[in-house]
């Protein structure tokens, strides 16, 4: 008989499979969003998103004490102010919501490493990520508050600042910017690569930030483009960046392998609300089984290229991780 390879040998059992498998996911690997809301005795479930809820700061206590049971190492916080305006006003107010947020965690839970989203959509009343003059986005005047936003942050206890606007030379304004407060000790996770993408359809349902007129394709990427996304991140990785996201992730874990060929800095996916809507859809209505899919899915991302996950399934996944 002809000679072939028998390489169903490495898979006839159970130990010899996870003996030889090449990458595992971790607890290490997770970063749990969290919703902050102004108000008191909030604990109100995000209706696209099941299992995610907006927290009142006095309801944050349950909730980050389970994360710091699960052994999650990092949470990243979005707020959603009560008050809008042109120019994001709230975004670096020493008591907006975020930054309210930051110091009440790092002071009930200080080896919780808390993680700043940093951006202007959810505080202005158009609903984009910069400085809008004349109906455009407006590069120059929206590094000017977006640096003011993340040094608030950092002020505020914050471990890592992630910039997540898109405009031009974002990550050099607020290097420098940290760097002359006295903050060059705080990192930077840019969301090097961000796509206009649809599956943030039940995050701007969850952050109030659905832009009020026209759409975010003059700063967010083309879909279809791979050869741009690496000029953002060798842009980004120049100017200081420390750690380089791509967001979404399911669609773009070809993004993801390129970025891991080519960078030596961490990767970081970001597994999307509408990756993680459309799981839980299916699961509510027996479709598939959640458990085995989630952990297909993240570890798709870790062999792709990804160091670090940041998923809404992060405490399920802590869960799953621990039982086996």
């Amino acid at each position: 008989m002809q000679h072939f390879h028998r390489h169903r040998r490495l898979r006839r059992n159970a130990a010899i499979r996870s003996m030889v498998q090449e990458f595992q996911l971790h607890l290490t690997d997770l970063i749990y969003p969290i919703f902050v809301v102004e108000g008191e005795q909030i604990k109100q479930e995000i209706p696209s998103m099941p299992g995610i809820n907006h927290f009142s700061i006095d309801q944050l206590q349950d909730e980050i004490q389970q994360v710091m049971d699960l052994g999650i190492p990092a949470i990243m916080v979005f707020g959603v102010p009560n008050e809008k305006d042109e120019r994001g006003s709230q975004a670096d107010h020493e008591n907006g919501i975020v930054q309210q947020a930051i110091r009440y965690i790092k002071k009930q839970f200080p080896s919780l490493y808390v993680i700043a989203d940093t951006c202007l959509c959810q505080y202005t009343s158009h609903g984009h990520c910069g400085v809008v003059e004349n109906g455009e986005i407006v590069n120059d005047s929206s590094l000017e508050r977006l640096v003011e936003t993340a040094i608030s942050q950092a002020r505020a206890g914050a471990d890592m600042i992630a910039p997540s606007n898109m405009m031009d030379g974002f990550v050099a304004a607020i290097r420098a910017g940290l760097d002359q407060a006295g903050f060059e000790q705080i990192p930077i996770l840019s969301y090097a690569v961000k796509y206009a993408s649809s599956y943030y359809g039940p995050f701007r349902d969850a952050a109030h930030s659905a832009p009020q007129f026209g759409d975010r394709r003059t700063y967010q990427m083309n879909p279809a483009n791979r050869r741009e996304a690496m000029r953002e991140a060798t842009s980004d990785m120049m100017e200081g960046a420390d750690l380089l996201m791509v967001k979404p992730g399911l669609a773009y874990l070809d993004i993801l392998y390129q970025l891991r060929e080519r960078f030596d800095l961490p990767i970081v996916a970001y597994n999307v609300s509408g990756e993680y809507s459309m799981v839980k859809a299916a699961a509510q209505n027996g479709w598939l089984n959640e458990k085995e899919i989630v952990l297909e899915t993240l570890t798709g991302f870790k062999r792709a290229g990804a160091d670090l996950i940041l998923t809404y399934h992060a405490k399920e996944v802590a869960r799953w991780l621990r039982e086996e």
